[in-house]
């Protein structure tokens, strides 16, 4: 076990490494700059803010700075809020979108199983039915439609929660509601899968047979092994949804991780893209992880197979 966890973490700084790398040499051998869009600057200032930044220096050397402010965590002053860290901008977008992330995934997790064990319970009946179409359509219908039709109903129509900004827990409901309703309709599906197999599989109908039924039936021979695919897409899924989502933050005005990253795009903003693209990677790295620890410990035969 020790010399597993060893691997993967040398793995993740290697996968952060080489990422951190690719995003660096792409942006800067891209056309264009931060500072290109403002036409009427003059080109003596332009020059100035280059070498205030480090631009002005060899592709090498910018590296070097940034690879050394990676092991540091410092990625540097933001190109477009000036006098502003990254670092800073970063501590406080993550919370934003760790608070929706989350309530996302708690909305998936709440939503998802029991769906997914209705529609596996009764399959071949209306109820198993339209519970896979619930899911079908929620899986379908993009981010921004569903974000859309939410603002419409629980905003204007009736009024119970704020259309778009901070301030509360009213705030997030919606967000995270939105992002959280996509994610339910994957893991309602991956479990009806899981459990109808399970259900035909020789060891339930052997239980069965047995006298044994109901609840205990469900959670020890169906609904527990059939969380393990769920685990292992939930890896990627937590830190997607932790880190927010691009469509949904920009909708509802929240200042969270994805709407620095289309920012920082937008404006070339080297550092800030960087760190957000480093930060991308280690949570989504950190989340497989625990994943598949979780995995492990749900399925034994997982870990002897690694």
């Amino acid at each position: 076990m020790n010399a597993r966890f060893l691997r993967r973490v040398l793995m993740l700084l290697a996968t952060i490494l080489l990422v951190h790398a690719a995003a660096f040499f792409l942006m800067r051998t891209t056309r264009g700059g931060p500072f290109d869009e403002a036409r009427a600057l003059d080109p003596q200032v332009k020059l100035a803010l280059e070498q205030r930044y480090g631009l002005d220096d060899s592709l090498a050397v910018q590296y070097w700075h940034a690879l050394t402010g990676l092991w540091q965590g410092d990625f540097g002053p933001s190109l477009r809020y000036r006098e502003v860290s990254v670092a800073d901008l970063l501590a406080d977008a993550l919370p934003v979108s760790f608070a929706v992330g989350g309530g996302a995934l708690l909305w998936g997790l709440l939503f998802g199983i029991p769906l997914g064990m209705i529609a596996a319970g009764a399959r071949r009946r209306l109820l198993g039915q339209s519970a896979t179409t619930l899911a079908t359509v929620l899986l379908a219908l993009p981010n921004f439609v569903l974000a859309g039709a939410a603002i419409a109903l629980f905003s204007f129509t009736l009024g119970w929660l704020p259309p778009a900004g901070t301030g509360g827990l009213a705030h997030l409901f919606l967000p995270s509601l939105c992002l959280g309703l996509p994610l339910a309709a994957q893991i309602s599906l991956l479990v009806r899968d899981a459990a109808s197999e399970r259900w035909q599989s020789a060891g339930v109908r052997h239980a069965r047979a047995l006298g044994l039924s109901g609840q205990r039936l469900w959670w020890a021979h169906i609904l527990k092994p059939s969380l393990t695919p769920v685990l292992a897409f939930l890896g990627p899924a937590t830190a997607a949804v932790l880190t927010g989502s691009l469509v949904i933050e920009r909708i509802f005005a929240l200042p969270g991780l994805g709407t620095f990253f289309v920012e920082a795009a937008l404006n070339r903003d080297y550092t800030l893209a960087l760190g957000v693209t480093v930060v991308y990677t280690a949570l989504l790295g950190l989340a497989t992880f625990l994943a598949d620890v979780l995995l492990m410990k749900l399925d034994p035969r997982v870990e002897a197979l690694s």
